[in-house]
């Protein structure tokens, strides 16, 4: 049977020297990683105050008028819909969400109520990504990679983005949040309200990350899937929707710069004997039909593109 937890791993040794605890940490995220790619952290360094203070700003957002919401609708030229976007009411993945890149990009489209909004979600997306840094480091390590490999190779932050979230809430089982799938990045960071609804598929059951206050949920992406030659999986998740209360949420997506090659490496292929699992793809082209399939959805959803497009049948 299952286990219906998701581990919950401390961070602070990671802030205060601790090898001891670093290396049990270290063995605690190598197992979920090569498991089923999610856990969760606490002692991140995100100011548990910070991460209230942005959902409830963007709950008293969300909960404003349409025609003001729309006032930071999306602008031109943006390599994602940054500003304030919402799904056609008929989607499967019913939501509206609020998205930004880094605090200099000139993508961001802000609100101006609430007011403060735009301070602590810039704010939010700068411990997020350090957040991230560290988090890719220490995976560097559990993937025993040469030190600092990852953040040498993934070195542009300007392609990471976060986004808050409001799915609605439904009394029809069929209407998830947001459908079972995989990241297409390298690492995401979630954390929600006491709604709940994040779930993720382990061992064939889907298990639900109950919101835990200050914690964020990790999980893994495609590109760490890629890289490691299916040594670490990308995690299978979704949300559900529930009957009477909207949820809310935050991702960051710690991301990779578009003109990446990404392929297995060396060190999980030739260096072991192992044959490559995946052929070598341009990150951007990958995350441009991951797009297409939200814009343009296939008919048949056997069509829709996922990391197996670029597996090698053995």
């Amino acid at each position: 049977m299952a286990d219906t937890s998701i581990v919950t791993v401390d961070l602070s040794p990671f802030f205060n020297g601790d090898e001891s605890g670093m290396k049990d940490a270290k063995e605690v995220i190598t197992r979920a990683c090569s498991d089923y790619g999610f856990f969760q952290v606490v002692n991140h360094g995100v100011p548990p105050s910070l991460m209230a203070q942005a959902l409830d700003l963007s709950k008293t957002f969300f909960e404003s008028p349409n025609e003001e919401k729309l006032k930071a609708s999306p602008g031109e030229g943006a390599p994602l819909p940054a500003g304030y976007s919402k799904q056609p009411d008929h989607s499967a993945d019913n939501n509206e969400y609020l998205l930004m890149f880094p605090p200099a990009s000139s993508f961001n489209v802000y609100p101006n109520n609430p007011p403060e909004l735009k301070e602590v979600f810039e704010e939010t997306f700068s411990h997020l990504r350090k957040t991230g840094l560290l988090v890719e480091s220490i995976l560097n390590d559990c993937l025993g990679l040469p030190p600092n490999f990852l953040k040498e190779f993934n070195h542009d932050r300007s392609w990471d983005f976060m986004v808050a979230l409001r799915y609605f809430p439904t009394n029809d089982v069929r209407l998830n949040g947001l459908s079972a799938h995989e990241d297409g990045n390298c690492v995401t960071f979630v954390f929600q309200d006491d709604v709940g609804g994040l779930e993720v598929l382990k061992d064939g059951v889907w298990i639900p990350a109950i919101p835990t206050v200050g914690s964020l949920v990790v999980n893994v992406g495609d590109v760490i899937q890629v890289l490691s030659n299916n040594k670490f999986k990308s995690a299978t998740h979704r949300v559900i929707r529930q009957e009477v209360k909207s949820r809310h949420s935050f991702a960051y997506f710690h991301n990779l710069e578009g003109e990446k090659w990404v392929e297995p490496l060396p060190k999980f292929t030739e260096e072991i004997g192992e044959a490559a699992k995946y052929r070598g793809f341009v990150y951007k082209d990958y995350q441009a039909m991951r797009m297409r399939n939200k814009t343009h959805p296939p008919s048949d959803p056997k069509d829709i593109i996922h990391i197996t497009h670029y597996a090698i049948s053995t």
